[in-house]
């Protein structure tokens, strides 16, 4: 029998570190004025983390004790302390650590080569906090196949699979990495038509070389070859054979010399002459799930960037004046998306031609670079011709929502009736009470206290925002 004393011994090492006896090396992370230096030891470096025991054998830069210097300055040190107590200490105590530390970490962790704790934290993001890497979820993908991060590559691709336009609809989608394209676009279960997948695909490419002209009529054969060239890897995940006819001459026959001769040929065939024998590789239509129209006895699903189901139910619950616990899954709302800043763009203008006159509105945004989602309900809605003017209604109400680590939500009922809504189409979009959650046009929403009974968040002013998205409420 084996008797262990790891956690004396982690402790010990702490000690170690925090102490600074002995040690041999400094690690300067950071930029002045905010750099911090560690004193570390080689010996420990050598067998916990060999990427720094490298950096320590090439470093060149000694102080006037002969220690020598190694130099992170890309490197924050919060990260650092926390990769430290896991070299020394092999702990991470990530309890109240906003999830977008931890993703930081993570990213240092992998250039610190440590794959244990690569590992570890992959699967602590996936399991504590799916909300925000949904909420962040271009960012993660990205990042996932840039790092090589098997872990959420393959959570993110699970949940691409089913809600396709949480990639291929951001803003973010051009700028995919091509292995990260051709891992979704090769699934069997992507849940989207494949006349789409060939317009996304094509536009991918086109985007990948500015150079091509922005009129298809204007390509000359060099431009093809260029396109061509871009999707080698991509073209052969298509399945040609399942698009429509019609579709096959609007869209495909277009860019018909991207593709190889014979397979145009049997395309055409396979399109307007089905009884003649084809020769090329016909791969399986896409497994698509047929959803029925919603019911209250259907599971409920919301298409956000922003909210979760639990979110929309908190939502509802407010709307009912009912317990949320009964609306998770079957939500007694439809939440139907009209605006997405990211997708239908953020000026004023838009939201007043998607918006106007629409009742029964909830808005809610995404804060910049925090878990904060704030958001508000008009039930009366937003009226152009009232310019000026507020409208008057008692069922408004503006709010925060648990997410990330934001513990408690936060409802605050509108108190002046008078002064609930206010419409004013020049400089702001969707506003209420005047000062009390309003947008600015742009990334920029205002948050105050005039017509409803508290703040939303802890300080009042303007705050910058991610996303923002604007759903028409209606009983299923």
């Amino acid at each position: 029998m084996t008797l262990n004393f790891y956690e004396n011994l982690s402790n010990d090492y702490v000690k170690l570190l925090e102490n600074g006896n002995e040690y041999n090396i400094i690690i300067e992370v950071g930029e002045p004025p905010v750099m911090q230096t560690f004193k570390v030891h080689s010996t420990v470096l050598c067998y916990r983390c060999p990427y720094l025991y490298d950096e320590f054998k090439k470093s060149t830069i000694n102080n006037d004790d002969n220690i020598k210097i190694i130099q992170k300055p890309q490197i924050s040190a919060k990260d650092f302390n926390f990769i430290l107590k896991y070299i020394y200490g092999a702990t991470v105590n990530l309890e109240k650590v906003e999830t977008s530390i931890i993703f930081d970490l993570l990213m240092t962790a992998n250039q610190f080569q440590l794959e244990e704790l690569v590992e570890r934290l992959q699967t602590f993001l996936i399991e504590n906090h799916p909300s925000w890497l949904k909420l962040k979820f271009s960012k993660i993908y990205n990042s996932s196949f840039q790092t090589d991060f098997k872990a959420l590559q393959n959570y993110c691709n699970d949940i691409i699979a089913k809600h396709p336009n949480l990639i291929f609809e951001s803003n973010d989608f051009n700028t995919l990495p091509e292995a990260a394209l051709v891992s979704i676009i090769q699934r069997d279960d992507l849940q989207l038509e494949e006349s789409k997948i060939w317009d996304y695909v094509i536009q991918w490419g086109i985007s990948q070389n500015k150079t091509l002209p922005s009129n298809i009529d204007d390509w000359v054969d060099k431009d093809f070859q260029i396109l061509k060239n871009t999707l080698q890897q991509c073209l052969p995940h298509i399945r040609y054979f399942q698009i429509s006819s019609g579709n096959i001459m609007e869209k495909v026959y277009p860019f018909q010399q991207i593709l190889n001769k014979k397979l145009v040929t049997d395309i055409l065939k396979y399109s307007m002459a089905s009884d003649k024998p084809i020769t090329s590789t016909i791969l399986p239509p896409r497994k698509i799930i047929t959803i029925q129209l919603p019911n209250r006895g259907n599971t409920f699903q919301i298409t956000s960037l922003i909210i979760t189901n639990e979110h929309a139910a908190n939502i509802a619950s407010w709307i009912g004046k009912k317990e949320v616990t009964t609306y998770v899954n079957n939500n007694p709302y439809e939440f139907n998306l009209i605006l997405r800043g990211s997708r239908d763009g953020f000026g004023v203008n838009v939201f007043w031609n998607l918006c106007d006159q629409k009742t029964n509105l909830v808005v809610v945004v995404k804060v910049k670079d925090t878990d904060e989602i704030l958001g508000g309900y008009n039930p009366i809605g937003w009226d152009f011709n009232l310019h000026g003017q507020y409208s008057t209604t008692n069922g408004s109400f503006i709010f925060s929502l648990k997410n990330g680590n934001i513990e408690n939500h936060i409802l605050s009922h509108v108190k002046n009736a008078s002064n609930a809504i206010y419409n004013y189409s020049y400089y702001y979009g969707p506003n209420f009470g005047g000062s009390d959650f309003r947008m600015y046009g742009g990334r920029s929403f205002y948050i105050g206290i005039n017509g409803y009974e508290k703040l939303i968040r802890k300080t009042s002013g303007e705050v910058l925002i991610d996303d923002y998205e604007v759903f028409l409420i209606k009983k299923r």
